[in-house]
């Protein structure tokens, strides 16, 4: 069942981005998100907000960007980009590929660059209002290996759009994280354990917080930032990545006071080692989350998706959410996920925690 767009819209203004009078918001899309985005607009007048700006990208616009751009473009932005971020009130990204793999063939190198240089638009936006979804499509479905129908279904169940009432939904899960956030606030000492994993993490004195869905739709964990120099260890990333477009699977690394000393991949290196070589920062951790969304039961390809899964745990490369009390600076912010539920094993302190 496709999400109804008007419950989705309500629930976005009313629960992730807390729209009020007056407010400005900024959306980026495709075309295929239409219905919602229409909806969010209906949504938005009839709260007294004004007309979203729409930044609706057509398929092929980022390909030929990274294809044809010379360096002084990738190494800049326009002014007027960072100027609209910090003027709108709230940003909405809604993801609805028409096509998972446009960016395969791109140089993993150039899309790093670009990155790095658009640092400045990314801070400002992390200082909003801000919300990430997405809109079910077909290349999202065949991404997850489901029918269209059916990927439409699982998202409406990720979303709690099944439900009655799912503001209240969402109200119940953001309760029910802040007894695991209570329960970590004390704690020193993470370990992750599993098949090739055995990785030892500090986040005493960090803040763990409540993912309820204000900044991701869907979402369902509670994440820190883990002491800068504290990972000490090996992981193996079970869950298959496809970060802008370019999958990546079988991800083992190894970290020492903190940093990545060994990287590989079974498949995407390239890409891996692009990403690593962003900046500094992009060699140590910026995020550690445990996934408590039971309604995401399976990989997806959809990092958004996957890292909420109940049952596993994501680490990201790179860039803190400084309300963590995290301090890495980085243009790069990937989530890599792994999966516990099949004799993984995740301690705090040395007492396994169960979500």
């Amino acid at each position: 069942m496709t999400p109804d767009p008007d419950a989705f819209a309500n629930l976005l203004c009313e629960w992730c981005l807390d729209i009020r009078e007056r407010d400005y918001v900024l959306v980026f899309t495709t075309p295929l998100a239409a219905p919602l985005i229409r909806a969010f607009h209906r949504a938005l007048i009839t709260r007294g907000a004004w007309a979203p700006g729409l930044r609706i990208a057509i398929p092929g616009l980022t390909e030929d960007f990274y294809k044809l751009a010379q360096d002084d473009l990738l190494d800049d932005f326009p002014p007027q980009d960072l100027a609209e971020m910090e003027r709108i009130d709230a940003y909405l990204n809604i993801q609805a590929p028409d096509n998972t793999r446009a960016l395969a063939e791109i140089d993993p190198a150039r899309i790093a660059r670009a990155a790095r240089a658009r640092a400045p638009i990314q801070e400002v936006r992390l200082g909003k209002r801000w919300c990430g979804t997405l809109w079910p499509t077909p290349a999202l479905a065949q991404e997850a290996g489901m029918s269209d129908d059916d990927f439409a279904a699982f998202v409406n169940r990720a979303l709690f759009l099944d439900r009655p009432d799912p503001v209240s939904a969402w109200r119940d899960l953001s309760d029910r994280q802040s007894k695991i956030v209570d329960r970590l606030s004390t704690v020193s000492e993470i370990r992750i354990e599993a098949d090739g994993t055995d990785l030892r993490l500090r986040v005493d004195g960090r803040t763990w917080i409540n993912s309820n869905g204000r900044r991701n739709m869907p979402s369902g964990e509670v994440f820190t930032g883990p002491l800068e120099d504290s990972a000490t260890g090996t992981i193996r990333f079970t869950i298959p990545s496809s970060p802008r477009g370019v999958l990546v699977e079988g991800v083992t690394v190894t970290f020492e006071n903190g940093q990545v000393t060994r990287a590989a991949a079974d498949r995407g290196q390239d890409y891996l080692d692009a990403a690593l070589a962003t900046d500094a920062g992009a060699r140590f951790l910026g995020e550690l989350g445990i996934g408590t969304n039971a309604g995401i039961d399976r990989p997806t390809g959809s990092i958004l998706l996957d890292e909420k899964m109940a049952g596993t745990v994501h680490l990201a490369l790179g860039r803190s959410y400084p309300e963590t009390g995290g301090r890495n600076a980085s243009a790069l912010h990937w989530d890599l996920i792994c999966d516990l539920r099949n004799g993984g094993r995740l301690t705090a302190d040395g007492e396994p925690i169960t979500v």
